[in-house]
Formats: C-alpha cells, structure tokens, sequence
C-alpha cells in the first residue's frame, strides 16, 4: 500500500472509531490505543488518574513494541475494520 493510501485509510479509520459511541470491548481499545500512539509517533506514557489502566495501556504498548509507523497504521485499521465488519451502524449518530 502507497504511503499516501496508508494515511488515507489510517485518518479515515481514526474518524470512524472516534465517532463511535458505543464503548469497545477492552481488548480491542488497547490494541487501538498501542497502535495509534506508535503510528502518531506519541512518546507520551499513560497518564490517567487511574493506576490499573496506566498499566493496561503500558502493557499493550509493550506488545506493540517493535511495529514500525507504516505496521502500526496497518494494524490499527485492520483491527477497526475487523471490529467494525459485523456491525450495520457503527454505532455513530446519524
């Protein structure tokens, strides 16, 4: 996939799980997490209020480790789309 089709789907996919309001399933959100933040080149650790979470998400990060920026944008549309694939109305607003 070209660069330019990468950032493309990437942004799109980024809308498209910001949009949705219902929540994810955890496993899931973690891994959208770990690889938005590799593929935005987001150095910033967890820094919530809650412990648990911060460790949830640094875990996930530490399994991410190693995607390069190009892997991470691919992972995190595969998992949206993979997510989103049996779902009709992506739980969005109209």
């Amino acid at each position: 996939m070209k660069d330019k089709d990468l950032n493309k789907d990437f942004e799109e996919s980024v809308v498209l799980v910001s949009k949705h309001l219902e929540p994810f399933p955890a496993d899931v959100l973690l891994k959208l997490y770990a690889y938005y933040k590799i593929a935005t080149r987001d150095r910033e650790l967890p820094q919530g209020s809650n412990p648990l979470i911060n460790a949830f998400k640094t875990n996930a990060l530490f399994q991410a480790k190693g995607l390069s920026q190009q892997e991470a944008k691919l992972k995190y549309i595969e998992t949206a789309n993979k997510y989103f694939i049996y779902r009709n109305d992506k739980g969005m607003n109209p």
